[in-house]
């Protein structure tokens, strides 16, 4: 099994209401895994947000909390409900209303990886689906939560900044509409997980580091955005898609060379964004 459910680092000094997380990019294949799927080290990997982790770990420099996945997305996706299973994977599972995650195998324990190549030979037991959901999903969830729930008590509102990449051709509609092929993909879930201001500031820090950037086409943002966006309590979640092909070698899973270029214009960004909501009086002074 990987060795833990999630990683947090956090600043010397807790300056921002904003919370980064990168859910989609832990890499502990345990050999257990790797034995039970008929997928190669090398193709296993296809789903998994590589090295996202790494453009947004410098958050607690600039006073913001960084959590990440232990877990890789193959094993459990920390992206889906804990109740989005698999009938076509889980046994005893009962099929429910159409579910397009789940149908195309992509639920909580995921069935295919990227391009739909199957994971398993068979099924999973129940038992074991639920393992991974005691084990790894419900411990990240809940730590989330602490750390959205403590921004929000010393700065009076919590921000998520939810990391993740996308493949390249993913915006490949985009770009033969005419349109400039954006960089980055804000999601929002259409105005409902966050205030208009925030994405704003975080739109913003994006185009002055040099990216183009659109908002919710085509992703609007999945489980974490949904569950975790209240603006109306004011805390609010922003999905972040990158252009994998800005940064890393899609096939071989490997950092190319604009790498650090990109690296360094992200944290430029993580420094903008950690700002929001910097000098507001926290509610409890209020």
């Amino acid at each position: 099994m990987p060795k833990s459910a999630y990683d947090v680092i956090a600043p010397e000094k807790d300056r921002s209401c904003v919370v980064f997380a990168s859910p989609h990019s832990g890499r502990d294949y345990p050999w257990t895994f790797l034995r039970s799927t008929v997928l190669d080290e090398h193709v296993i990997r296809s789903s998994e947000d590589a090295f996202v982790d790494l453009m947004f770990d410098c958050a607690p420099e600039y006073g913001a909390v960084f959590i990440k996945a232990g877990a890789p997305r193959a094993f459990v996706d920390l992206n889906r409900a804990a109740d989005e299973l698999d009938p076509a994977l889980i046994e005893g599972v009962r099929r429910g209303g159409h579910n397009p995650r789940i149908a195309s195998g992509l639920g909580v324990i995921p069935r295919v990886v990227a391009n739909g190549r199957a994971i398993y030979r068979g099924k999973l037991t129940s038992a074991e689906a639920q393992r991974r959901i005691d084990r790894y999903w419900r411990p990240y969830h809940e730590k989330l939560q602490s750390l959205l729930d403590a921004a929000q008590r010393r700065h009076g509102q919590a921000v998520l900044i939810d990391c993740h990449s996308m493949p390249h051709e993913a915006m490949d509609g985009v770009a033969r509409s005419g349109v400039k092929r954006p960089d980055i993909v804000l999601g929002d879930r259409f105005g409902a997980a966050a205030a208009g201001e925030v994405v704003d500031r975080v739109e913003a820090a994006f185009v002055a580091a040099g990216f183009v950037v659109t908002r919710n086409t085509p992703f609007a943002g999945a489980y974490i955005t949904q569950a975790y966006g209240r603006p109306a309590q004011a805390q609010h979640a922003v999905q972040v898609e990158i252009d994998r092909s800005l940064y890393m070698n899609e096939t071989l899973v490997r950092p190319n060379g604009d790498f650090e270029d990109v690296q360094r214009a992200l944290r430029q960004v993580v420094a903008e964004v950690a700002r929001i909501g910097l000098g507001r009086v926290p509610l409890a002074a209020e």
